[in-house]
């Protein structure tokens, strides 16, 4: 029974599973149908690959990812330069992250009629509060629990829906097991691979997995514990699919906000519409408003050799300072929608050289001893980085125009 206590892993699944993640599979579905649920599909799997290795380096080096980068990179310029660069890349890309999940927690209030529409982003720094005194608390316990209980009502609201919409189970399947780019699908894949394949985590779970995990015998618990907790959120991510798929796809209109997910909903859902969409939004935007602040403080006391306590001023300042930046960002007058996919832009970029560093630390006797990653590993772990760096240089191009 110990293996199906909620751990950790259940703050990489809150952290990835934000209003980004619902934003981009909502217009997967509703532009393409199941016909992009292979790309979740290998998300899930590169996700998992990936977060083993951050358990393992958790566990067995009781080291975060941060702290591992700073002990292996001895010297001082390329410590300096490595520190420079990891900090700078998660300070941006977990602003951003914290912009669109405020702004998403807001569209769920919006969603629910809890708030007008035309008083939405005066509720925003009381979201940031709420997250602030969360995170304040200093005690990891509460944190968890807090966001496990999140993941389970994400978990309900958006199974139900799915289920309440009655999808083709073979269309499902065909969309999971083949592969297929429909016309102008490339951003949107990437999308779903980066709303899932999240850097951050990584630096997340290496640290939080030391919290519960403490002995090498401990390894198989963390890696059933992250492994379950990817798979049930790659299985959210799938049923937002689905539902924006059988809700819009074919009609021609596309999702701008949870008004218009909770309209389309409306003819199955009737009045209940509003709250499943509204509910599951709430939680995905807080849950993820959390993690992320956590994530940046967790990956910069270890890459600047502070100790890594949670109720310390400078641990404490790293994700004020983050939490302050998302919702002042989340405060201006960009609509929550431009916040995510700017978000998510922002995460395509810092996903490989997240991944590199981890192979390089995974790869190091001086870290690792004899737990270094045997040929499977560093076979599977390249697979997913030459996956994700193509597809992020293609979208770069795409950008620029250059192609």
């Amino acid at each position: 029974m110990r293996y199906l206590r909620p751990g950790p892993g259940a703050l990489v699944a809150a952290a990835f599973i934000g209003p980004g993640t619902i934003a981009t599979c909502s217009m997967a579905g509703a532009r393409f149908g199941f016909s992009l649920l292979w790309g979740l599909a290998f998300s899930i799997a590169a996700t998992v690959i990936l977060q083993e290795m951050a358990a393992r380096l958790g566990v067995l080096s009781r080291m975060g990812l941060g702290e591992a980068l700073r002990k292996h990179f001895h010297k001082v310029i390329p410590r300096l330069l490595t520190a420079i660069l990891v900090i700078s890349a998660i300070a941006i890309g977990n602003a951003a992250f914290e912009a669109g999940n405020i702004a998403g927690a807001r569209m769920g209030l919006e969603s629910l009629g809890i708030i007008p529409l035309a008083q939405g982003r005066i509720w925003v720094p009381v979201i940031g509060a709420i997250t602030f005194v969360v995170l304040f608390s200093g005690n990891y316990r509460l944190i968890e629990k807090v966001l496990v209980s999140l993941v389970i009502i994400m978990s309900l609201t958006f199974f139900a829906t799915a289920l309440l919409l009655r999808p083709d189970p073979a269309g499902i399947l065909r969309g999971m097991l083949v592969p297929s780019f429909p016309a102008g699908s490339l951003l949107t894949i990437v999308g779903l691979i980066g709303t899932t394949v999240v850097p951050y985590n990584l630096f997340l779970y290496a640290s939080a997995v030391q919290e519960r995990f403490r002995e090498p015998a401990d390894l198989p618990q963390a890696r059933a514990d992250i492994s379950v907790s990817v798979v049930v959120g790659g299985l959210i991510s799938m049923a937002i699919v689905v539902s924006a798929a059988s809700a819009y796809f074919g009609s021609g209109q596309l999702p701008e906000g949870g008004a218009d997910m909770a309209r389309q909903l409306e003819p199955l859902l009737k009045s209940w519409s509003g709250w499943f969409i509204g509910t599951g939004l709430f939680a995905a935007g807080i849950s993820s408003a959390i993690t992320a602040p956590l994530a940046a403080a967790w990956a910069t006391a270890g890459i600047m050799g502070w100790e890594r306590n949670m109720r310390s001023w400078r641990f404490r300042l790293v994700w004020m300072l983050i939490l302050l930046a998302g919702t002042g960002f989340a405060v201006t007058g960009y609509k929550p929608m431009q916040i995510i996919l700017f978000a998510q832009a922002a995460n395509g970029i810092l996903l490989p050289v997240i991944v590199i560093f981890l192979l390089k630390i995974m790869n190091s006797r001086q870290i690792m001893g004899k737990h270094t990653n045997g040929w499977l590993s560093n076979l599977l772990g390249s697979l997913v980085l030459l996956t994700v760096l193509a597809l992020s240089i293609r979208t770069l191009l795409m950008v620029a125009g250059l192609v």
